[in-house]
């Protein structure tokens, strides 16, 4: 199956969800938005929510939408709207080799 033929969600849900892209040296969502937040705040010296910097790229995506259809903006629209999600409700997502160990959990 083509990525063409596999809904845009579908496509999302692995990037964010189930994480099997290469998108491991991007680090954990939540994480790298908060992280992208620190940025924005010291550039601009504005105080901003880590849920509007969400909205922000997704808004970005349509925009770039609205000029041009490339399928990635309409995933990543999608994506940024689960990672919205996840981050409201607490959740985070490590791939499997990111998950603590055992021993971890001892110390």
């Amino acid at each position: 199956m083509t990525n063409f033929e596999k809904p845009i969600l579908d496509e999302a849900k692995e990037i964010v969800v189930e994480r099997i892209t290469d998108h491991e040296n991007y680090g954990e969502f939540s994480e790298s938005m908060a992280r992208a937040r620190l940025i924005f705040i010291g550039m601009t010296g504005k105080e901003l929510l880590i849920e509007d910097m969400y909205k922000m790229l997704v808004a970005l995506k349509l925009s770039r939408e609205s000029f041009h259809h490339k399928r990635d903006n309409l995933v990543d629209a999608c994506g940024y709207l689960q990672g919205l999600e996840d981050y409201i409700n607490g959740v985070r997502r490590l791939k499997e080799d990111e998950l603590p160990s055992k021993a971890d959990y001892i110390k």
